[in-house]
Protein backbone atom coordinates (compact mmCIF):
# COMPACT_ATOMS: atom_id res chain seq x y z
CA UNK A 1 0.00 0.00 0.00
CA UNK A 2 3.03 2.22 0.56
CA UNK A 3 4.50 1.52 -2.64
CA UNK A 4 1.35 2.33 -4.20
CA UNK A 5 0.91 5.50 -2.69
CA UNK A 6 4.60 6.56 -3.20
CA UNK A 7 3.98 6.02 -6.82
CA UNK A 8 0.95 8.05 -7.13
CA UNK A 9 2.71 10.75 -5.58
CA UNK A 10 5.76 10.57 -8.21
CA UNK A 11 3.33 10.30 -11.09
CA UNK A 12 1.62 13.53 -9.59
CA UNK A 13 5.24 15.34 -8.82
CA UNK A 14 6.42 14.27 -12.75
CA UNK A 15 2.82 15.72 -14.40
CA UNK A 16 3.24 18.62 -15.32
CA UNK A 17 7.25 18.03 -16.61
CA UNK A 18 5.82 15.61 -18.64
CA UNK A 19 3.05 17.54 -20.13
CA UNK A 20 5.34 20.49 -20.51
CA UNK A 21 7.23 18.20 -22.57
CA UNK A 22 4.89 16.48 -24.86
CA UNK A 23 3.77 20.12 -25.89
CA UNK A 24 6.94 21.54 -26.98
CA UNK A 25 6.99 18.10 -29.26
CA UNK A 26 3.73 19.29 -30.73
CA UNK A 27 4.81 22.47 -30.94
CA UNK A 28 8.13 21.82 -32.89
CA UNK A 29 6.26 19.77 -35.45
CA UNK A 30 3.11 21.92 -35.90
CA UNK A 31 4.90 24.86 -36.83
CA UNK A 32 7.00 23.64 -38.89
CA UNK A 33 10.05 24.30 -37.41
CA UNK A 34 11.23 20.60 -37.76
CA UNK A 35 10.79 21.15 -41.50
CA UNK A 36 12.55 24.79 -41.94
CA UNK A 37 15.70 22.87 -39.74
CA UNK A 38 15.83 20.25 -42.11
CA UNK A 39 15.66 22.28 -44.89
CA UNK A 40 18.76 24.57 -43.40
CA UNK A 41 20.99 21.08 -42.90
CA UNK A 42 20.00 18.77 -45.58
CA UNK A 43 22.74 20.61 -48.19
CA UNK A 44 25.63 20.13 -44.76
CA UNK A 45 24.18 16.53 -44.70
CA UNK A 46 24.14 15.88 -48.01
CA UNK A 47 27.89 16.82 -48.45
CA UNK A 48 29.00 14.49 -45.44
CA UNK A 49 26.98 11.87 -47.48
CA UNK A 50 24.49 11.42 -44.94
CA UNK A 51 20.94 10.72 -46.40
CA UNK A 52 18.76 13.63 -45.88
CA UNK A 53 15.73 11.62 -45.23
CA UNK A 54 17.45 10.61 -41.71
CA UNK A 55 16.79 13.97 -40.37
CA UNK A 56 13.49 13.81 -39.14
CA UNK A 57 14.31 11.28 -37.40
CA UNK A 58 17.57 12.29 -36.01
CA UNK A 59 16.01 15.29 -34.85
CA UNK A 60 13.08 13.62 -33.30
CA UNK A 61 14.38 10.68 -31.76
CA UNK A 62 15.90 12.77 -28.82
CA UNK A 63 12.51 14.35 -27.77
CA UNK A 64 9.88 11.79 -28.26
CA UNK A 65 10.14 7.89 -28.74
CA UNK A 66 5.89 7.82 -30.21
CA UNK A 67 7.11 10.78 -32.45
CA UNK A 68 10.41 8.85 -33.62
CA UNK A 69 8.48 5.34 -34.09
CA UNK A 70 5.78 7.53 -36.23
CA UNK A 71 8.96 8.20 -38.16
CA UNK A 72 10.89 5.02 -38.65
CA UNK A 73 7.53 3.54 -40.15
CA UNK A 74 7.50 6.38 -42.43
CA UNK A 75 10.97 5.76 -43.74
CA UNK A 76 9.90 1.99 -43.71
CA UNK A 77 6.82 2.22 -45.61
CA UNK A 78 8.43 4.48 -47.90
CA UNK A 79 11.86 2.74 -48.88
CA UNK A 80 11.25 -0.40 -47.52
CA UNK A 81 12.79 -2.75 -44.10
CA UNK A 82 15.82 -3.76 -46.41
CA UNK A 83 16.85 -0.60 -48.22
CA UNK A 84 20.20 1.69 -46.56
CA UNK A 85 17.73 4.38 -45.26
CA UNK A 86 15.27 1.63 -43.43
CA UNK A 87 18.39 -0.59 -42.16
CA UNK A 88 19.89 2.94 -40.77
CA UNK A 89 17.01 4.11 -38.76
CA UNK A 90 16.24 1.13 -37.90
CA UNK A 91 19.74 1.01 -36.32
CA UNK A 92 19.54 4.72 -35.02
CA UNK A 93 16.31 3.83 -33.27
CA UNK A 94 18.20 1.12 -31.49
CA UNK A 95 21.02 2.91 -30.63
CA UNK A 96 19.66 6.38 -28.93
CA UNK A 97 17.10 7.22 -26.21
CA UNK A 98 14.58 9.75 -25.92
CA UNK A 99 16.65 11.81 -23.91
CA UNK A 100 14.55 15.14 -23.39
CA UNK A 101 11.60 12.98 -22.37
CA UNK A 102 14.03 10.65 -19.95
CA UNK A 103 15.44 13.79 -18.41
CA UNK A 104 11.80 14.77 -17.84
CA UNK A 105 10.81 11.96 -16.14
CA UNK A 106 13.97 11.24 -13.92
CA UNK A 107 15.16 14.69 -12.85
CA UNK A 108 10.95 15.87 -12.67
CA UNK A 109 10.36 13.26 -9.84
CA UNK A 110 13.53 14.29 -7.57
CA UNK A 111 12.80 17.91 -7.81
CA UNK A 112 16.23 18.50 -9.83
CA UNK A 113 16.33 21.26 -12.10
CA UNK A 114 20.24 21.78 -13.03
CA UNK A 115 20.13 19.08 -16.19
CA UNK A 116 22.77 21.29 -18.42
CA UNK A 117 25.66 18.27 -18.19
CA UNK A 118 23.00 15.57 -18.47
CA UNK A 119 21.62 16.98 -21.12
CA UNK A 120 24.94 17.74 -22.95
CA UNK A 121 25.51 14.19 -21.91
CA UNK A 122 22.62 12.57 -23.24
CA UNK A 123 22.86 14.56 -26.31
CA UNK A 124 26.66 13.63 -27.53
CA UNK A 125 25.47 9.87 -26.70
CA UNK A 126 22.64 10.23 -29.24
CA UNK A 127 24.87 11.95 -31.74
CA UNK A 128 27.28 9.33 -31.48
CA UNK A 129 24.70 6.64 -31.63
CA UNK A 130 23.49 8.12 -34.99
CA UNK A 131 26.93 8.80 -36.70
CA UNK A 132 28.17 5.25 -35.61
CA UNK A 133 24.84 3.89 -36.67
CA UNK A 134 25.39 5.82 -40.04
CA UNK A 135 28.93 4.20 -40.17
CA UNK A 136 28.35 0.71 -39.48
CA UNK A 137 25.35 0.38 -41.75
CA UNK A 138 27.49 1.81 -44.61
CA UNK A 139 30.18 -0.61 -43.96
CA UNK A 140 27.90 -3.29 -43.56
CA UNK A 141 25.58 -2.77 -46.27
CA UNK A 142 27.39 -0.31 -48.49
CA UNK A 143 24.65 2.82 -49.98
Amino acid sequence: MEGAKEGLATAVRIMPYLVAMLAAVGVFRASGAMELLINVLSPITRQLGIPPELLPLALMRPMSGSASLGILAELLRTYGPDSFIGRTASTMMGSTETTFYTISIYLGSIGYKDARYILAAGLLADFTGFAVSLLICTLLFGR
